[in-house]
């Protein structure tokens, strides 16, 4: 079954799994429904609009740069939800990875993955890494991100993102039938917020089980820029 391959890749990523009221927290990963969210709004598809299709996706991720964990601390001054006599500073850590630079794999039927790999190249909506104000920098779409193979060899096959690979190899994290309980599968559409539990099976590609990168058509893009 073929494979549609994006990047995403930009200053800042959150991907919440268990974010509950002022805090926010991300994934060291991106979610089944951070993807399938962002998937949909390349389409054009609304927050009420049906999302199975998406969600049927099997989805794949590799760590070619983990990125550093950070918070962002807010404060907001807000009424007093019991008493209205006075006012209090509202606060919320969210919590971010910086420079991180991960290949998105999902897999499934031919005729849905190039309706796909289209819309990428011309989002309907603005995509966003997680969270609005989060833009992915460069765009996720890969000119040569539809691949013939399966899920697990595309990933490994591609070129890796950045131009130094990471030390400890590539973290590869596989949905499957068994591995770690993620609860980031979306079972409706996104303005109801139900998600239900995955299985994701976690583990680590050695240096030279991936390709030296970056993919040599950004280069050459970066190459042609530099001489204009």
């Amino acid at each position: 079954m073929p494979t549609l391959l994006l990047q995403l890749r930009g200053p800042m990523q959150s991907w919440g799994v268990r974010s509950r009221f002022d805090y926010r927290d991300t994934w060291p990963y991106p979610t089944k429904s951070g993807v399938v969210g962002l998937l949909a709004a390349a389409l054009g598809r609304d927050r009420k609009e049906d999302i199975s299709d998406l969600a049927t996706l099997r989805l794949g991720v590799r760590v070619d740069r983990k990125g550093v964990l950070k918070v962002d601390y807010q404060t907001a001054q807000g009424i007093l939800a019991a008493d209205l006599r006075g006012m209090r500073n509202v606060q919320s850590w969210r919590y971010y990875l910086s420079d991180a630079a991960f290949l998105v794999g999902v897999e499934g039927e031919e005729g849905p993955l190039l309706e796909l790999h289209r819309a990428l190249k011309n989002p309907r909506f603005p995509l966003y890494l997680g969270r609005k104000g989060y833009v992915p920098s460069p765009p996720p779409y890969l000119p040569d991100g539809l691949r013939p193979e399966g899920l697990e060899e595309a990933l490994k096959a591609y070129p890796c993102l950045v131009s130094k690979k990471p030390v400890d190899g590539f973290l590869l994290a596989l949905e499957g039938p068994a591995g770690r309980l993620v609860y980031d599968q979306p079972v409706g559409p996104f303005s109801e917020r139900r998600f239900a539990a995955r299985y994701v099976e976690e583990r680590l590609l050695p240096q030279e089980e991936v390709p030296e990168g970056p993919p040599t058509w950004e280069v050459a893009d970066v190459d042609q820029q530099a001489g204009a």
